[in-house]
């Protein structure tokens, strides 16, 4: 393994690829530390932090950051991350399912996908006004008129905020491109990838203080005790190696195409698979069900401080959702998976259209009539599939509340065993080794998980 990590450099043009995506992704991270001039960061760490620990918004916010390569937790010119991006690219994708013209462009091949590039960076610098400013008002009427120094608590100084937090957003976009064209892999999501492992040394630092910085040290028995670090150990490789498995799995559909007679010759009658993948949706889901449940936490918690906040049902359901997760917030969590897992795949996949696609290559399944009967078919299988990637993307979800719950495990240590963080590292991980195997195969070299 070591000397096809070696293999790697020794290719010029591969060299420079991945020497430019480190330096950019260095870029990245220095961004984080340069902070906007007018906002006290103390305070807004420490406000920050504190919802963090007590409250599921806090842990909500959490797990946005991890799918947007941004930090609430300091005001800085990257503050936003690539938020308004992922933003605007999913809007635009659920717009050309039901928007005729949006769809028809989509069809149109590399000129289509320019245009819909360029709506979707127009888009991305509306949606960058709009959150900053958004975000600059929460910190300034939640956290109170400290947040921001009073000798530069003006228009100007506010409109300046939003400007430098809408061109770093801009610029991350710009960075995600540039590593796409120049670099190797998925820009965007290494972006994702770097941001969430630029917090596995806050995580090392809390397990360091659970388990070894104690008073007794490592020892056996109770609730920091030596098997809980063992059993977290044993956990993490369990729910990584399962989710490589459940990834990269694949429900594949025997296709064969038509024989062709010319003169003497039989060309065709080729067997071939048509690839479905169990985890079709991917992280979506994940994303989408945990943005939706913050808004039963807010209503709850405004009715708590009204007339209803006496009622039993709404102490309860405000206990579920708030602070520790309870069964109702994880039913509603699984629900909300299963939902936008089918939601998702029927968005992505057209079985209609990979018919008529196999029909006109003159290619077949076999057993099942070209048409109407194979999308019939292709819709009957996803829809088994996506049952049983929805079943494991419900697991991965809440396994972080799982292990927190049982083992007293802070929120920062426990997001690194499942949820949309795993899901994204293992998944972008799959992909850099895939673009590196292609470059690799290309000149005759043996690929990284070759034996």
């Amino acid at each position: 393994m070591f000397e096809k990590f070696i293999t790697v450099f020794k290719i010029p043009e591969l060299r420079r690829k991945i020497w430019l995506t480190l330096v950019l992704l260095c870029v990245y991270r220095l961004g984080y530390y340069i902070t906007l001039p007018n906002i006290d960061q103390t305070q807004i760490k420490a406000n920050m932090e504190k919802m963090q620990a007590d409250t599921t918004m806090g842990q909500t916010f959490q797990l946005v950051q991890l799918f947007s390569a941004s930090d609430f937790g300091n005001a800085t010119i990257f503050g936003l991350g690539i938020m308004p991006y992922i933003s605007a690219s999913i809007i635009l994708q659920l717009l050309a399912s039901v928007w005729p013209p949006l769809e028809k462009l989509q069809k149109e091949g590399e000129v289509g996908r320019k245009k819909i590039n360029e709506y979707t960076r127009y888009l991305t610098v509306f949606l960058c006004l709009f959150q900053s400013i958004m975000w600059l008002s929460y910190v300034k009427n939640t956290m109170g008129s400290d947040a921001v120094y009073s000798n530069y608590n003006d228009w100007y100084a506010n409109l300046g905020n939003v400007i430098t937090m809408t061109a770093g957003s801009v610029f991350l976009m710009w960075v995600g491109e540039q590593i796409d064209e120049y670099g190797v892999g998925n820009g965007i999501s290494l972006l994702i990838m770097a941001g969430i492992l630029a917090r596995v040394p806050k995580a090392i630092v809390e397990l360091y203080k659970d388990y070894f910085a104690g008073p007794n040290g490592v020892h056996l028995g109770g609730d920091n005790g030596v098997e809980s670090l063992v059993i977290l150990a044993v956990l993490f490789v369990a729910v990584v190696v399962g989710v490589i498995y459940i990834t990269q799995g694949q429900r594949r559909i025997p296709t064969q195409s038509a024989k062709h007679v010319r003169g003497r010759r039989v060309f065709g009658g080729q067997k071939q698979f048509l690839p479905l993948k169990v985890n079709q949706a991917g992280v979506m889901p994940i994303i989408f069900a945990s943005s939706l449940l913050m808004f039963p936490t807010i209503i709850l918690n405004w009715l708590g401080k009204t007339s209803m906040g006496d009622w039993g049902w709404v102490q309860a359901l405000r206990g579920s959702f708030s602070g520790e997760r309870g069964f109702v917030y994880s039913l509603c969590y699984v629900g909300l998976i299963y939902f936008f897992c089918y939601f998702w795949t029927a968005i992505t996949f057209n079985p209609k259209e990979i018919a008529n696609n196999l029909r006109d290559y003159g290619s077949f399944i076999p057993g099942h009539r070209p048409g109407k009967r194979t999308a019939e078919y292709l819709e009957r299988v996803m829809m088994r599939i996506t049952y049983v990637g929805a079943a494991f993307l419900s697991l991965v979800a809440v396994i972080p509340t799982i292990v927190q719950d049982l083992l007293g495990t802070p929120f920062v240590v426990a997001s690194f065993f499942g949820g949309t963080g795993l899901l994204i590292v293992v998944s972008v991980g799959l992909d850099l080794i895939q673009k590196i195997d292609s470059h690799l195969v290309m000149r005759n070299y043996g690929g990284l998980l070759e034996s």
